[in-house]
């Protein structure tokens, strides 16, 4: 099936570049060159995943990505020429899936996009295809999450973390697993960069970050999963 990819980016030679080699893997590319044509293609259209650069001419990508993130659990990979640590935290915190930094080799791109969109797809119906938590409902099959009953909108990143946890209740996941579980490979900064998701994920479960019902903190190791169990 072919995927249609939205490129928001307003360096035409990349466009061009990334248009020709993503066709070869049979993928559509719109292209747009600021917020505006971005912004209406988005909703005229309905892609499956957005390249979005940080620099652009008016509204930046980071106010794009917060934009899109109010309505939309689209996928948005982030292209950015300024590498630092800050940037790439600031839209992974934003609720973007991924970062690559310019200049990228193509297939690079193409591999990134393709992870993203094939965690994404649902899988076939399973035995195991709800796990029911006091308060947390997650429905493998659907890709979807019920806080108390009440839908929480997910991007990709965010379900197949809360995933992995909900798999492994009770046992700590340090930085590097759930960074190879996302990405299958270690991200630059990990540590940040997994805080990030994290936060943006507790930040969608938690009532009260304070006295977390969901996620424990392990202190200069990672990450617990402590939801109870709902008794059936």
């Amino acid at each position: 099936m072919t995927r249609t990819i939205l490129m928001i980016d307003d360096d035409v030679s990349l466009r061009e570049l990334v248009r020709e080699y993503l066709e070869q893997s049979d993928m559509k590319v719109m292209e747009a060159g600021d917020a505006d044509e971005g912004l209406a293609a988005l909703s005229k259209h309905s892609p499956d995943l957005v390249l979005l650069d940080v620099m652009l001419p008016g509204k930046t990508g980071f106010d794009i990505c917060k934009e899109i993130r109010k309505t939309s659990d689209i996928p948005i990979i982030m292209l950015t020429a300024r590498g630092t640590v800050i940037d790439r935290i600031l839209g992974l915190e934003l609720g973007a899936d991924d970062y690559l930094p310019k200049p990228f080799e193509p297939r690079e791109l193409s591999a990134r996009i393709t992870a993203i969109l094939r965690r994404g797809r649902a899988p076939s119906a399973e035995p195991e295809s709800h796990l029911h938590f006091e308060g947390l409902s997650i429905d493998m099959n659907q890709r979807t999450v019920l806080v108390k009953d009440r839908p929480v909108p997910m991007t990709t990143t965010e379900f197949d973390l809360l995933t992995l946890f909900a798999g492994r209740p009770g046992e700590t996941l340090n930085r590097d697993q759930i960074s190879l579980h996302l990405r299958g490979t270690e991200w630059e900064a990990v540590s940040r960069s997994v805080d990030a998701v994290m936060s943006r994920l507790r930040q969608k479960l938690e009532d009260d970050p304070k006295h977390p019902t969901f996620f424990r903190t392990i202190w200069g190791t990672g990450y617990m999963f402590i939801a109870k169990a709902k008794a059936t």
